[in-house]
């Protein structure tokens, strides 16, 4: 956890749901978890480049591309901003 920039404070009992719709986004976004690229200041962003690939398997259409991955990026500039907080 701390290697991500998370303490243990930060998992209280919180308890987030998922609508039905974003599971696939959250899904793809845990698998995601060794992906990040990282420079001096700590993490920057996903790795796009193993991203792709994961899009191109669960997405059918252009439109599910483009929706699943527009997901991918709001939980990333997410998830960057929460582990980046000092």
């Amino acid at each position: 956890m701390r290697s991500a920039g998370f303490e243990p404070e930060d998992y209280e009992d919180d308890f987030i749901e998922v609508w039905p719709e974003n599971w696939p986004a959250v899904d793809l976004f845990i698998s995601m978890g060794t992906q990040w690229r990282i420079g001096m200041e700590g993490r920057t962003g996903l790795d796009y480049g193993a991203l792709y690939p994961q899009l191109d398997r669960l997405t059918d259409t252009p439109e599910q591309y483009d929706d699943l991955f527009s997901d991918i990026r709001w939980l990333e500039r997410s998830a960057l901003a929460t582990m980046n907080q000092k």
